[in-house]
């Protein structure tokens, strides 16, 4: 795994009426501030990627089902790609600085939504994207 991308557990509260995951807290590992929050909906064995931001950190919580994601730092190494698989019962977040390539992958049968906390508003212009196939990464699912 890049030594940038940072992966950290939150707190679960039991609840009779359902569990509470904590997400991300201003004084948490990984925060860079706040300025934009979103859910993607990802379908079952459906990619999404690559992309690398080029200024804005991800802090990116499985809020229902479970995503596999990889990731690819191209300054650090050639061709080595690193997996990370979350899923809503684990309660972990991770926390992808700019300049690293991720995408990802649905693994929910249904399907699996995923929350980003960035620290910069969307911008399409600070955002490089490439094709799957432009990285020569096997994902057969």
């Amino acid at each position: 795994m890049s030594s940038e991308i940072l992966i950290t557990h939150e707190s679960r509260i039991p609840t009779i009426g359902g569990d509470v995951h904590h997400v991300i807290k201003n004084n948490s590992n990984g925060y860079k501030g706040f300025q934009e929050a979103y859910f993607s909906h990802i379908k079952f064995n459906c990619i999404k990627g690559w992309k690398r931001h080029n200024q804005m950190t991800l802090n990116l919580s499985v809020a229902y089902g479970k995503v596999k994601f990889v990731f690819y730092d191209n300054r650090e190494s050639e061709g080595e790609f690193n997996e990370l698989i979350l899923s809503s019962e684990e309660n972990l977040r991770v926390t992808i600085p700019p300049k690293i390539w991720v995408a990802f992958c649905g693994l929910h049968e249904e399907f699996s939504v995923l929350l980003n906390i960035a620290d910069i508003q969307h911008d399409p212009d600070e955002i490089d994207r490439k094709d799957l196939s432009f990285f020569n990464y096997n994902w057969s699912l």
